[in-house]
C-alpha cells in the first residue's frame, strides 16, 4: 500500500479529510459523508503529528511526520525518510510478531504518512502504569515480540547476504540515531542547552554526573556499542509510552528509531521504563488500598520479562538456527551440541550485561536529559519527585559502573527494592 504521489505538505483536518475521502479502501473503512467524520489530533510524543479518524463504521490512526522536531521546532530539523524507517520496521514486525503491533492500512512516502488499525480501547501503558494498573498479559506479549524481532533479524537466523540487506535498508535512518546517540548517551553527561531536571532538588546529582569519570567511560563504551554492533533490528524506543495494552492484548507502536543495533538495547528499554514506573510509585496519590501489591507486580514483572525472553529467544536457537552464526556443520556431532550449549547460555549472560548497561543509560536521560517520562512528571510534589528520581539514579549508576555485580535480574530487582526506602540527600 506504499505509495508516492504528490510533493509533501502538512495535513491539517480539511486537508487530511480530502485526502482520505480519496482513499476508497480508507473511506470504506470510515463509512459514511466524510463530512461527518470527526477528526482529532492527539499526538503527545516529541516528533509528530498523530490523528484519530473516526466515521460511520469505524475508525483509523494517522501519523504524520514532521520535518522537524515537535518538541523544539523548526530549529531542530529532521529527514521526513523517517516515517518510512518506521513504516518498513513495522511491516517487518507484523511478518515476525503478528498480531502486536498495529495493522497497516495505507503508506504514503512523499507525505512521510502512514494510516494504521485504530487501536481502542487500549491505552498508552506508561498512564496505565502511573494509575498503578497491572496488565497480566504483558509479559507474554513483550517477551515473545522481542525474542521473535531480535532473533529472526539476527546472525542466527539470517545468511549473512540477507543480515546485510537489512542493515543496508536501515542505514539511512541515521538521523534518529544521531538523536539517541546524544539525548541518550552524551548530553546527560554534559552541559548540554536542552538538559533539564528537578531543581534545585538535583543540581548536585546533575553536576556529580558531569564529574564522574566513571561513569563517563562506562556510558562511552555502551554508546560504542550501540554505533557498532549492528546485532539486529532494533525497535529503537521500546518504552511504555511506545507500547498500547488493554487487560489481555499488547500492541507495540512508533518504530520510528528503527536500526540494526545491540539487542540489549531494546530488552534494557523495556527494564528500564519498569523500573523507572516502580521508583515513581512512591511519589504518586496512594491508591485505594495502596500502592504496594502494585509496585510488588512491577518487580514481579521486569524479572518475567527478562526470564521469559531469555527463554524463547534460547527455544528459538534450539529449534533450528539457520543463519551463518554457528554453523550446525560445526557442533553436529554429541560433543558439539553439548559446547554449543554453553556458549547459548554465554551469549545470553553477554546480552543481559548489555541490557543492564542500556537500562541505565535510559533511566539516566528521563531525569536528566530533554525528553522526561510522565512517571516522575506527574509528581506534583517536587520533593517526592526528585527523592524517587533520585533513587532510581542510584540504581542506575550501580548498573552501568558496576555491571559485574548484577549476574542475574534477581540482583536487579533486589537493588531497586532495597533503594525504594533509601533518603537520599537533595541540594536545597
Amino acid at each position: 500500500m506504499a505509495q508516492g504521489q504528490g510533493d509533501y505538505r502538512i495535513l491539517h483536518e480539511a486537508a487530511l479529510r480530502d485526502y482520505l475521502a480519496g482513499l476508497p479502501e480508507l473511506k470504506a473503512v470510515l463509512g459514511g459523508e466524510p463530512a461527518r467524520w470527526t477528526i482529532t489530533e492527539v499526538g503527545d510524543g516529541n516528533l509528530n503529528l498523530v490523528f484519530i479518524v473516526k466515521g460511520a463504521s469505524g475508525g483509523v490512526a494517522v501519523k504524520q511526520a514532521l520535518p522537524y522536531v515537535r518538541l523544539v521546532g523548526e530549529s531542530w530539523p529532521l529527514p521526513l525518510s523517517r516515517a518510512h524507517h518506521e513504516y518498513l520496521a513495522l511491516s517487518k514486525q507484523a511478518q515476525l510478531a503478528p498480531g502486536l503491533v498495529p495493522a497497516l492500512l495505507h503508506h504514503n512516502e512523499s507525505l512521510a504518512l502512514t494510516v494504521m488499525e485504530l487501536l481502542e480501547p487500549h491505552i498508552i501503558m506508561r498512564k496505565g502504569l502511573v494509575a498503578a494498573t497491572q496488565y497480566p498479559g504483558f509479559v507474554g506479549d513483550i517477551s515473545t515480540f522481542m525474542a521473535r524481532t531480535l532473533f529472526f533479524t539476527s546472525d542466527l537466523a539470517l545468511t549473512a547476504a540477507e543480515k546485510k540487506e537489512g542493515i543496508a535498508a536501515f542505514a539511512g535512518n541515521h538521523a534518529l540515531c544521531k538523536i539517541t546517540e546524544d539525548l541518550i548517551f552524551t548530553d546527560p553527561y554534559r552541559i548540554a542547552e536542552q538538559n533539564r531536571w528537578t531543581a534545585p532538588y538535583l543540581d548536585a546529582l546533575a553536576a556529580s554526573l558531569r564529574d564522574d569519570m566513571e561513569l563517563h567511560v562506562a556510558i562511552s563504551r555502551l554508546k560504542l556499542k550501540f554505533m557498532a554492533s549492528p546485532e539486529a533490528l532494533l525497535h529503537g524506543d521500546l518504552h511504555t509510552g511506545s507500547i498500547m495494552v488493554t487487560d489481555s492484548q499488547t500492541r507495540v507502536i512508533d518504530p520510528e528509531f528503527a536500526f540494526y543495533g545491540p539487542m540489549g538495547f531494546d530488552v534494557g528499554a523495556v527494564l528500564a521504563n519498569l523500573l523507572m514506573a516502580y521508583f515513581a510509585s512512591s511519589g504518586h496519590e496512594r491508591a485505594p488500598g495502596g500502592r504496594a501489591a502494585f509496585e510488588a507486580w512491577v518487580l514481579e514483572t521486569v524479572e518475567q520479562v527478562w526470564n521469559e525472553f531469555s527463554r524463547k529467544f534460547l527455544d528459538l536457537w534450539r529449534a533450528g538456527a539457520a543463519g551463518d552464526a554457528y554453523p550446525v556443520s560445526l557442533f553436529a556431532s554429541e560433543k558439539g551440541a553439548a559446547r554449543l550449549e554453553v556458549e547459548r547460555q554465554t551469549y545470553m549472560q553477554r546480552l543481559f550485561t548489555d541490557a543492564v548497561g542500556f537500562a541505565a543509560a535510559k533511566i539516566t536521560r528521563r531525569i536528566f536529559g530533554l525528553a522526561h517520562n510522565i512517571d516522575f512528571e506527574l509528581i506534583e510534589d517536587s520533593k517526592k519527585r526528585a527523592i524517587s528520581e533520585a533513587r532510581a539514579v542510584r540504581l542506575a549508576r550501580a548498573m552501568m559502573v558496576e555491571t559485574g555485580a548484577f549476574r542475574t535480574i534477581a540482583d536487579v530487582t533486589g537493588a531497586a527494592r532495597k533503594l525504594r526506602v533509601w533518603r537520599p540527600e537533595l541540594s536545597s
